[in-house]
């Protein structure tokens, strides 16, 4: 019986945690610094949007979650708190839809957030993107939009190269 060759091995910063060693897999930051810095530069537009930053928070950590980027989750959740939103939501956003700790404004952004994520398992539905049409103004909708595009590349990056140690 032959014995798999060894996976290559990495000389990438690592981050210890109790539980496990994470390895950055691709240092994507240094090997493709124009694209990280106009990804750098999205984000920066994303957070210049007309709706509330709270939201916007909100709203990319639940991405985060239903991605599995594990950093991304982390860095937003910790930034929904140190602006002060409420430990309780934050802790359940999870489960939004089943808690009263949600408007109907937020409902309808992480609905709309969550179908526009998960695309690639179906068209995001009619009903979703009239319900988010109905608190949001037409440029917030838009913005709204780039907000989820943006995040979900900043996840699909961190959860497949790990490029940022949680701290």
């Amino acid at each position: 019986m032959t014995t798999p060759a060894a996976a290559p091995t990495t000389t990438a910063p690592t981050t210890e945690t109790p539980a496990q060693t994470v390895a950055v897999r691709v240092a994507v930051d240094d090997l493709a610094p124009a694209m990280s810095r106009a990804m750098a530069s999205f984000a920066a537009a994303t957070r210049r949007s007309s709706i509330e930053a709270s939201l916007l928070d909100l709203v990319s950590a639940r991405v985060s979650q239903v991605n599995g980027c594990a950093y991304c989750v982390d860095t937003h959740s910790a930034d929904a708190l140190a602006e002060g939103e409420d430990t309780r939501r934050v802790l359940s956003l999870s489960v939004w839809r089943e808690t009263p700790f949600f408007t109907p404004r937020e409902r309808a952004a992480l609905a709309l957030a969550e179908a526009a994520t998960r695309c690639a398992l179906g068209p995001v539905p009619a009903e979703v993107v009239e319900e988010a049409a109905a608190h949001f103004s037409p440029t917030e909708l838009a913005e709204l939009l780039w907000v989820v595009a943006a995040i979900n590349a900043w996840n699909v990056v961190g959860a497949t190269a790990h490029p940022w140690p949680l701290d």
